[in-house]
């Protein structure tokens, strides 16, 4: 009793290349351990047994930027730390993305001031932005499917 038994003549499965490309790059996304405040232990949350991050293809975060494919600013950054944040999104490979989490990371939240940057969007492009104060892991988990139907819909460039 094979598998041709089982499933039957299945044939030649047929797709388009983009629908593949990114099916994989949303089924394998990595995102880079990167936490600056209070939001940082919500990413934990999410990563953790209770919500299980692993099920959308995050089995672990990576603390390399080369290694990683995904961004999640998680809390407050500071002007002194903008460098730095900058530095690590530019030594990602591409493609990636950036997830704004929490309104400190998304507007400067409380933090109104010269030492905190008004939004992490001053300084690298940011795909989807989750609201809360600091955000629940369902907030994240929720941003996280909406970045997948973006990457889901891209369209390859042909060059001109």
């Amino acid at each position: 009793m094979g598998v041709e038994q089982k499933l039957g003549n299945m044939g030649i499965v047929t797709t388009k290349l983009e629908e593949l490309v990114n099916w994989s790059r949303t089924n394998a996304m990595w995102p880079m351990l990167f936490g600056l405040a209070c939001c940082a232990i919500e990413m934990m949350a999410a990563q953790a047994s209770h919500f299980d991050m692993s099920r959308f293809g995050m089995e672990l975060m990576r603390a390399s930027p080369r290694q990683s494919d995904l961004m999640i600013v998680a809390g407050r950054v500071s002007r002194k730390m903008a460098p730095v944040v900058r530095r690590l999104y530019d030594q990602m490979p591409e493609p990636k993305w950036a997830i704004a989490m929490g309104d400190c990371a998304s507007c400067g939240g409380v933090f109104n001031n010269y030492a905190i940057l008004q939004g992490v969007d001053e300084i690298i492009p940011v795909d989807v932005y989750v609201a809360g104060c600091p955000p629940r892991p369902e907030a994240l988990i929720h941003g996280i499917v909406t970045l997948y139907e973006k990457v889901k819909a891209d369209k390859f460039v042909t060059p001109a």
